[in-house]
């Protein structure tokens, strides 16, 4: 410690792995943006992309409350776990269902991205759905800061979405946004750096998987389990016809026996399989269309639709809502990223974006 014409000053000395002295290490910022999404959690460290991508798990011992793993290695776990521990998902629907947990799992993968800071915490910007309540602002908000944030602000899916793919939001043009996640599909009409109409609705890729449980427990008496009915979707799960068949082994127990079995089914069952939450999604972008005034819609004709998130990879995802609606629609380059990267930018131009994020900085949860 040093006294400078009577200030008490403390100077700290950091140094490198190479033992070199780096005056700047400790006291540099970082601006984080963060997909906290109901499957998996995408954060985006600002002049570096996106560094970090894991599933929202969390595994924890019953009795002690401890965390045994999270992300990756707690997915590992669904439904493979002792009685002791149990393998949970802290987000439901696109909202925190277990807040504690929630802040676990961001103090975890925070302190992963940008290490232990005392002074200098990082500013964090999270999306979440377009429909959200202010309680459920609230609990993101409190999680987030409880983690380590400095401060928060929060900016809606479909917005940071649109960012994240590239469309110019800034200009009076009609620009539509499907953004299908893993517990929430969002819908929104964009213009001039705001939503002009927006819903939110709660089916998305959890729903598809869930189709596919129903699906196999009616047509095939096979009980599957979710990360079966995952990599189903992922591999032969299909929302319009392929050219070429494909097919997969599927194991599970049968209902009748009792007894573990193995059947193949084809990529053609999944269409009838997905039918109810497509076209609860096909109803959804047709609303909004219904309400969308007329300078817009004639805009969304010309641009197209621009499909994100990790539902838009199901396979003629884009076929099957362009047949529906006789609007070009097209799938966004790294669809699943999206969100992680226009959220993570969008702390660049918050100027710009006022009035996506003001009402969220100035209510009377945030600090002015």
């Amino acid at each position: 410690m040093v006294k400078y014409k009577g200030i008490l000053c403390l100077i700290i000395f950091v140094y490198n792995s190479e033992g070199e002295f780096n005056n700047m290490a400790l006291f540099e910022f970082n601006d984080v943006g963060i997909d906290l999404g109901t499957s998996s959690v995408l954060v985006y460290v600002r002049g570096k992309g996106i560094v970090l991508r894991e599933p929202s798990v969390v595994a924890i011992e019953k009795v002690s409350g401890r965390i045994v793993a999270i992300g990756e290695d707690a997915r590992k776990m669904l439904g493979r776990t002792p009685g002791r521990i149990v393998a949970v998902r802290p987000l439901r629907d696109g909202v925190i269902s277990n807040y504690d947990v929630t802040e676990r799992l961001l103090h975890h993968f925070l302190k992963k991205v940008v290490g232990n800071r005392i002074f200098f915490k990082p500013r964090v910007i999270v999306c979440v759905p377009s429909g959200v309540t202010e309680v459920e602002k609230r609990s993101v908000i409190g999680a987030t800061e409880e983690a380590g944030a400095r401060h928060t602000w929060l900016i809606e899916e479909p917005i940071a979405a649109a960012i994240g793919a590239g469309i110019d939001i800034s200009q009076p043009r009609g620009n539509m946004i499907v953004d299908i996640g893993g517990g929430t599909t969002d819908v929104a009409v964009i213009s001039l750096n705001d939503s002009v109409l927006s819903e939110s609705i709660k089916v998305a890729g959890d729903k598809f998987d869930d189709a596919i449980v129903r699906y196999m427990r009616k047509k095939h008496n096979l009980l599957i389990g979710e990360r079966t009915a995952e990599q189903m979707k992922i591999q032969i799960g299909s929302a319009y016809p392929r050219k070429e068949q494909q097919s997969i082994e599927v194991k599970g127990r049968n209902l009748i026996s009792g007894l573990p079995q193995s059947i193949t089914v084809g990529s053609n069952e999944m269409i009838d399989a997905l039918e109810e939450p497509l076209q609860t999604i096909l109803e959804s972008v047709r609303t909004l269309f219904e309400k969308t005034p007329p300078e817009l819609a004639s805009d969304i004709a010309e641009n197209g639709i621009c499909l994100t998130g990790g539902g838009a990879l199901l396979y003629g995802m884009d076929k099957f809502i362009q047949e529906h609606t006789k609007v070009p629609c097209y799938v966004a380059e790294d669809p699943i990223s999206c969100v992680a990267i226009g959220t993570g930018k969008s702390l660049e131009h918050l100027e710009m974006l006022d009035s996506a994020v003001s009402d969220y900085r100035r209510g009377d949860y945030f600090d002015a």
